[in-house]
C-alpha cells in the first residue's frame, strides 16, 4: 500500500527514532509498504519517520543513481536498514545536490564525508557491519539523519537557511506541487 510521505514541519521528523525487535507488529507489512510508497515517489531512499513511524528503519535502492551509467563504478546497493548506527565517517567532504520526499521541490548542496561504516540490522533482523562509499554512503547518511530527527537542511549554512525559509513554511502548510500522496502537519 502507498503511504503518504509526512512533509517538513511534522514533529516527527524531529523526532529520535527507537529501536526495535523482530517482533514488532507488522513489520513486513510496514517494510512492504515502504518500497512501495519509495518507489512510487520515485526516491532513492525512505525513513521510518517519513511515513510517520518513529522507529529506526529505513530503506534504500541506489539503482536509479546508475541507470545510465556505461560503467557503474559503485556496488548499486538494495537494502533495509534496522536499528542502523554509523560507526565512522571519513575520507573528503564532497558536495551533492541533494533532495528529500519530505521536502519537495526543494534541492541545495549538502557536505558529507565520502565513506562511512555501518552497523545495522537487515530485514531478517541478522546484524552487520559494511563500508561504503560515494553516492551510496550519502544516500545512507541521509537516510540515517532522519532516523535522528536530521533533515539535509540543517546542514546548510545560516544564509541557505535563510533564504529557503519562505518555501520550507509554505510546504510546511501543504503549499506544494508533490506527485505523490502527503501528509502535512496540523
Amino acid at each position: 500500500m502507498i503511504l503518504p510521505i509526512v512533509a517538513f514541519g511534522s514533529p516527527i521528523l524531529r523526532k529520535m527514532c527507537s529501536d526495535i525487535s523482530p517482533d514488532y507488529p507488522e513489520f513486513d507489512t510496514i517494510l512492504a509498504n515502504m518500497w512501495e510508497t519509495m518507489y512510487e515517489a520515485n526516491g532513492v531512499g525512505l525513513a521510518a519517520p517519513q511515513i510517520n513511524k518513529g522507529i529506526r528503519l529505513f530503506l534504500i535502492d541506489t539503482t536509479p543513481f546508475f541507470d545510465d551509467e556505461d560503467e557503474i563504478k559503485e556496488v548499486i546497493v538494495k537494502q533495509a536498514f534496522i536499528n542502523a548506527r554509523i560507526l565512522d565517517e571519513s575520507g573528503e567532504e564532497w558536495e551533492f545536490n541533494e533532495g528529500c520526499l519530505s521536502i519537495p521541490d526543494l534541492r541545495e548542496d549538502v557536505s558529507r564525508k565520502s565513506t562511512i561504516t555501518i552497523e545495522y540490522m537487515d530485514e531478517n533482523f541478522e546484524k552487520h557491519t559494511a563500508t561504503y562509499d560515494g553516492l551510496t554512503a550519502r544516500v545512507i547518511q541521509h537516510e540515517y539523519d532522519h532516523i535522528n530527527g536530521i533533515l539535509f537542511t540543517d546542514k546548510l549554512t545560516a544564509l541557505r537557511k535563510r533564504m529557503i525559509k519562505g518555501k520550507l513554511m509554505d510546504i510546511s502548510k501543504g503549499k506544494v506541487n508533490a506527485t505523490y500522496k502527503m501528509r502535512f502537519a496540523r
